[in-house]
């Protein structure tokens, strides 16, 4: 069992917060001696404070700056599309 101490500031992370939940991305965009502020990313982005006590099940892997960008580029490409077609209606 891991905790989000062990992540580093302005790094994206794969994880697995619960043993049968699912992998999602986060970014760590600021830490306190107590806290961390995570970006959750899925549909649409979520913003919210972990404790640095609070589990995860499993770091699956830090992505590195090649796959930030490759993966940066599909999820704008994919929110353009959502907001065109909001726009449509």
């Amino acid at each position: 069992m891991y905790s989000y101490a062990l992540l580093e500031k302005g790094c994206y992370y794969l994880i697995q917060e619960k043993e049968e939940g699912p992998v999602g991305l986060i970014k760590v965009n600021m830490e306190t001696d107590h806290c961390m502020y995570v970006s959750k990313y899925a549909d649409s982005t979520e913003t919210i404070w972990k404790k640095k006590s609070d589990p995860i099940f499993d770091i699956l892997e830090l992505l590195g700056d090649d796959k930030v960008k490759t993966w940066e580029s599909i999820y704008n490409d994919s929110q353009d599309t959502y907001n065109y077609e909001e726009d449509e209606e």
